[in-house]
């Protein structure tokens, strides 16, 4: 949530960030500034009468010794005139307080002001070329899907008579290496200082509201019925990144680094006929989440170190890759500035996001009241960031189809081979 009394001193400032992302924006600023000022001047005029109203029964005693009965009578009955008016006036407040709240809710971050500017993914400029030489085959390369059901390990027809369509099942040797890719990955980040947390993946709305999923994003979210109100999550980030929220941080605790497995459960509203083959867009999905939370001066170097972590699992794996910067238009709601990790996908002869490293500066942490206490004794807002270490789906997919042999056997990359036992999966005869 962008902080109103920021808006409020320098407005062109937040319209001239926001139409980076695009242009309709800015007039939420407005909507939002106009709001507040009715809300400021309702504010204005009960402060006014309460102050009128004690004033005048302060002077009720005397104004019945100097003038007698009837004048005090008289004082008494303004007194309540202006109570009444108060009373009037005070129940605008809540509603207005809520209608502002309501459209802040509703804005997303600025962007930083060195990100590229552009409109879509076309405009992402290359942060970090591709390093791990990309695979030669001397064959047609498949695409996963395609390998895994010809190995027996991924199973999309069972998945879709139990759940429908964008679900996976994975069977035998699949459903180990999905484990042994959650369990290295873990292992490495741990190894990196990030403590593990296993979360419910259930979480209340205010939590959804504080990362900012809510109120913009209902629809790609998988609501329970009943109340209060749930929702499955769609990433790890959700209730990592709410897990300090009841306390105030002391700041000798910083930077406070996370990181988790969790199922996460997205509807894909809007992408309907996008990737429905395989495992890059399902409805469920495996990830491993890193969060951090960070002073404001130490953000920007905290998102390079997550973005060299996530990257470190590829090139343990040897997977090739390379990280985009992401332009202002591109951006997700809550980022002020992101790194996508890309794999390469042979069967499509192009890179493919596996990651996504933001840094959400104050703008969850004001939403859900995240904090730490300095040195001082000072409160102050936490900086939040977070980024997938890694989607575990799609490094499966990245796996079969950079290492698919001409046989249709799979090697397994070396890092991964204490978790999986084998260096091979190959196709049962």
């Amino acid at each position: 949530m962008l902080d109103i009394k920021q808006i409020v001193e320098n407005p062109e400032k937040f319209k001239q960030r926001l139409s980076l992302r695009k242009p309709d924006l800015a007039a939420q600023i407005d909507a939002v500034l106009a709001k507040y000022t009715t809300y400021k001047a309702v504010l204005a005029r009960v402060e006014e009468l309460r102050a009128k109203r004690n004033e005048m029964s302060k002077s009720i005693g005397k104004i019945k010794k100097e003038q007698g009965d009837a004048a005090a009578q008289a004082a008494m009955a303004e007194v309540g005139k202006i109570k009444a008016e108060m009373a009037k006036q005070e129940e605008m407040l809540e509603p207005l307080k809520k209608e502002v709240n309501d459209l802040l809710l509703s804005i997303p971050n600025i962007p930083n002001e060195k990100i590229p500017v552009g409109v879509s993914d076309a405009d992402n400029p290359e942060y970090i070329p591709c390093s791990i030489p990309l695979p030669h085959f001397n064959f047609q390369p498949l695409d996963h899907q395609a390998v895994g059901e010809k190995l027996g390990i991924l199973d999309f027809e069972a998945a879709a008579a139990l759940s429908g369509s964008r679900f996976a099942l994975f069977k035998g040797e699949g459903a180990r290496l999905e484990r042994a890719i959650i369990s290295f990955m873990l292992d490495k980040h741990a190894q990196k200082g990030y403590t593990e947390i296993l979360p419910p993946v259930i979480v209340n709305e205010e939590i959804l509201v504080g990362t900012g999923q809510l109120p913009k994003f209902r629809e790609d979210m998988y609501e329970l019925t009943g109340e209060p109100k749930q929702f499955l999550i769609s990433t790890a980030e959700i209730p990592l990144t709410n897990l300090n929220r009841i306390r105030v941080v002391p700041e000798e605790e910083l930077p406070i680094k996370l990181t988790a497995y969790s199922p996460c459960f997205r509807k894909e509203s809007g992408t309907y006929g996008k990737d429905t083959r395989g495992l890059i867009r399902n409805h469920q999905f495996d990830k491993v989440e890193l969060v951090m939370l960070s002073k404001p001066e130490n953000s920007y170097e905290m998102l390079e170190i997550m973005l060299a972590d996530a990257q470190d699992i590829l090139k343990a794996l040897e997977i090739p890759y390379h990280v985009v910067e992401l332009c202002s238009g591109d951006i997700g709601f809550s980022s002020a500035k992101t790194y996508d990790i890309e794999v390469w996908m042979p069967s499509e002869n192009k890179f493919r996001e596996i990651s996504s490293c933001s840094n959400c500066l104050d703008f969850q942490a004001r939403r859900m009241g995240l904090r730490y206490k300095n040195a001082q004794g000072k409160q102050a807002y936490l900086h939040t960031l977070n980024g997938s270490g890694l989607a575990v789906g799609r490094t499966f997919a990245a796996i079969l189809e950079n290492f698919q042999q001409g046989d249709g056997s799979v090697i397994i990359p070396k890092a991964l081979r204490p978790y999986f036992g084998k260096d091979k999966i190959e196709v049962k005869k």
